[in-house]
């Protein structure tokens, strides 16, 4: 099963996430890799992440790296939301 979900992503979804896990974290220097790597905007790149963590075969293929991206998104996406709706 593992192997069947791996398969479903492409060479470019295993890159970015190999990448992600040694990635600088933040920052102008995060972005500037990210470029140097795939050619990318540092917006198009978290695009592109977004989507890669929502496909199973991602989650089994670094199963750490994204459980952390989905909780640092969910935290992210309640800031936002007490924010505007002032809870």
């Amino acid at each position: 099963m593992h192997d069947d979900l791996v398969s479903g992503l492409t060479e470019r979804d295993r890159m970015i996430l190999d990448f992600e896990q040694h990635a600088p974290t933040v920052g102008a220097r995060k972005e500037a890799a990210v470029r140097a790597e795939f050619g990318l905007s540092g917006a198009r790149y978290q695009q592109l992440l977004g989507s890669l963590i929502e496909k199973p075969g991602a989650l089994a293929y670094a199963p750490m790296l994204v459980a952390r991206l989905l909780r640092l998104r969910d935290s992210r996406e309640a800031a936002r939301s007490a924010r505007t709706f002032g809870r």
